[in-house]
């Protein structure tokens, strides 16, 4: 049986497994398209990035939910709705791209100008390509000028979209915007759809076909490590100390970092890119909005790097926001390590209690290693790099198809879905469609519960390992017809 793959990837899998792969579909019923369609989108490797800027009240929001075709990013009137996710996953003519959504961004501590060029810069940093949208019916005010001259000085494609014009009456509006320099303004109605197709044909031509960054050691470079945690928790201390050198500002005062400091650094006999991504506060006095730029540049940073080492202080009791940056990396993929800075300040009874909030509140991630290490005197710093070194192994494996679906067929025949509505569904076979993180794609003949899905993914990490990285699980359900002969 000859199956092309029209989709011209096939992730992870050899062109033979592939094969073998899709008679097993055909064989069970899966129309073929789909899987193949499931497969391209398991199997990819990282995608680029598209973000969109503009000032308040432009519609931003409204265009990206047209963009990825469903209402997800808020769209509220009370600028300033802090969201943890700013990044969804968008296909346009068979092509996948990430959209960075700086719609819930506007923080009103700065003064607007200054807080709408704060949000465009960290998105413009993250971005493979940018559309920038003005309102055409009111025209190019001050606050649009100054993020042109952003957008000139980062040097990525741009693309104008004059965004609320409704009807032919509101295209002379929009052409006005030539003036801003960028080119051709694209008249687009974001809350009716109209001229949308047309911006996201100009959006593909802008956007790599890939990344600009390869990752993993194809081009010999580096292995990225992101420093994340939130502020204060001493994040450059420990970038000095694996330097070796007053390398970043250090002060008592949480917040006194402002810019991502790449540094290679020479650790465990190997060169390591280091990015220290700490408590980003534009101004001292910006007290209210500074996890949420915080936040910001942690999901810029994690965007570049490939393990995630979440910093925490194990000092303190651990904060919400401890939690929430974890669930940034994980998000995002990226293998992670957990270490626990200022140890050498603990005393019995806290170590005690700290144990108990690792068993409560990061039970989601006990597959991380975990690091106890301290930034100030350099103890147990040895430790962290065969740390990161395991994750990153974690991260790349790859289980073969065949010996997947003999573990798969075990586990089902030992611990059988239970029954629901007189129907037990089925997991009827699957594959490892692609790595960094490790995605797998499962068919089954029914709705797999949530609890049965985590289930197999703890099953997976006992017989395989996976230690340090996020599993990706989705599961296609069979459609109700016939089988193919």
């Amino acid at each position: 049986m000859d199956i092309e793959n029209e989709y011209g990837e096939v992730g992870a899998l050899g062109d033979a497994e592939y094969a073998e792969f899709m008679e097993l579909a055909a064989e069970e019923g899966f129309d073929l398209d789909d899987v193949a369609g499931d497969l391209a989108a398991a199997g990819h490797g990282p995608l680029p990035v598209l973000a969109v800027v503009g000032r308040p009240n432009v519609g931003k929001s409204t265009l990206v939910n047209r963009i990825i075709g469903r209402r997800e990013a808020v769209v509220e009137d009370r600028p300033g709705v802090t969201r943890d996710r700013v990044s969804y996953e968008a296909t346009w003519n068979g092509r996948r791209f990430k959209v960075v959504d700086t719609g819930g961004w506007e923080q009103d501590v700065l003064g607007i100008d200054a807080s709408v060029a704060a949000q465009a810069e960290f998105a413009i940093e993250a971005a493979d390509a940018v559309v920038f949208v003005v309102d055409s019916t009111v025209g190019a005010t001050d606050t649009d000028e100054a993020v042109v001259k952003l957008l000139r000085r980062a040097g990525k494609p741009v693309v104008l979209c004059a965004n609320k014009v409704d009807g032919p009456s509101g295209e002379a509006d929009a052409a006005m915007l030539w003036n801003l320099g960028l080119g051709e303004p694209f008249a687009v109605s974001s809350l009716h759809g109209r001229g949308t197709g047309d911006l996201l044909d100009a959006v593909l031509e802008a956007l790599p076909e890939a990344p600009m960054q390869t990752f993993g050691n194809a081009l010999g470079g580096p292995r990225r490590v992101a420093l994340i945690g939130r502020p204060n928790v001493g994040k450059s201390s420990l970038l000095n100390k694996v330097a070796g050198e007053e390398r970043v500002v250090v002060n008592e005062m949480a917040g006194t970092t402002r810019d991502p400091v790449d540094e290679l650094i020479e650790l465990g006999g190997k060169t390591w890119k280091f990015v220290d991504t700490a408590g980003i506060r534009r101004r001292v006095h910006l007290q209210e909005g500074a996890d949420y730029y915080a936040s910001l540049r942690t999901a810029a940073a994690l965007e570049k790097a490939e393990v995630a080492v979440v910093l925490i202080d194990a000092s303190e009791t651990l904060a919400e926001q401890d939690t929430r940056i974890i669930s940034l990396a994980v998000e995002a993929g990226r293998a992670i390590v957990i270490a626990y800075n200022k140890w050498d300040m603990m005393d019995e009874e806290r170590r005690y209690y700290l144990e108990r909030e690792i068993e409560k509140d990061l039970v989601q991630i006990q597959w991380a290693p975990r690091v106890n290490v301290s930034a100030l005197t350099g103890r147990h710093m040895e430790k962290l790099v065969p740390a990161i070194e395991t994750a990153l192994a974690g991260w790349e494996t790859r289980v073969p198809t065949g010996r997947l679906n003999a573990f798969l067929g075990e586990l089902v025949a030992a611990h059988p879905h239970p029954i629901r509505g007189g129907k037990q569904p089925r997991i009827l076979f699957g594959t490892q469609a692609g790595t960094k993180p490790p995605r797998f794609v499962l068919f089954a003949s029914g709705f797999l519960e949530a609890g049965y899905r985590r289930f197999v993914e703890r099953r997976l990490r006992e017989e395989y390992g996976f230690e340090g990285t996020p599993i990706q699980v989705s599961v296609r359900v069979r459609e109700k017809r016939g089988r193919k002969k």
